[in-house]
């Protein structure tokens, strides 16, 4: 049972790195149209270990139903357990065409279903998952603390959010070449100065466990208990 002090992580809005070029599902829609036919080989490499130290925390975690937010090409779903149950949601037909040509291809036996929603606002029956998990998705939707919010929503208490995403660094050259790309965000369809209280409440920082993923620790790997 959830406690009856209910927690409104909407009010807690101390991002003050949050990224300041707006994306909105248009943009979205418009730039993975452009990014689907050659997804796989521009960013596949690159985000391969975050993906599959993703799905192996999945794997590793106890209960079956899994839903996979922002399921792109699918290139995750070769990788969870024979025991998990999946559910692929994303925005982009074209990304999602994709994902289900390599569901039939490779005949992927743990997908239930792969559906055309919004991250912020999926539709799906409240506590119906026990794992929601989001790779390189954070940094691309309008509004995260909405995002956090409907995974909460949807996976049940006691259940598991993941997130694993590349992060705005902190500072040196890195931080530069983010802030520099950052007026492009549109045209990249996603944020490449996102930070992480952009979708993380100081609560969730505090209690978060985090860690590290290659290449080079560009990515964070965030694992919470939906408490």
């Amino acid at each position: 049972m959830h406690d009856s002090k209910k927690i409104d992580y909407s009010l807690d809005t101390a991002d003050t790195s949050a990224p300041h070029s707006a994306l909105d599902n248009a943009a979205i829609i418009s730039a993975y149209r452009r990014w689907a036919n050659v997804y796989d080989r521009v960013f596949g490499g690159v985000s391969a270990p975050g993906r599959k130290r993703a799905v192996a925390a999945v794997n590793a975690l106890a209960g079956t139903r899994v839903l996979e937010v922002g399921v792109g090409t699918g290139l995750a779903l070769p990788h969870y357990g024979a025991d998990k149950r999946v559910t692929g949601i994303d925005l982009s037909p074209d990304m999602l065409a994709k994902a289900r040509d390599r569901v039939a291809r490779d005949e992927i036996t743990t997908v239930e279903a792969l559906l055309e929603a919004n991250a912020e606002e999926t539709g799906l029956p409240t506590g119906s998952f026990d794992i929601a998990v989001a790779m390189f998705v954070a940094s691309v939707v309008p509004n995260p603390r909405k995002l956090m919010q409907e995974m909460r929503r949807v996976v049940k208490p006691g259940g598991h959010l993941l997130l694993v995403n590349h992060f705005q660094a902190e500072s040196g050259l890195r931080l530069l070449a983010e802030k520099t790309l950052a007026p492009a965000s549109r045209k990249l369809g996603w944020h490449p100065d996102f930070a992480m209280d952009s979708i993380l409440s100081r609560e969730d920082l505090r209690r978060a466990s985090r860690s590290s993923v290659p290449p080079f620790g560009l990515f964070t790997l965030v694992q919470l208990t939906n408490d």
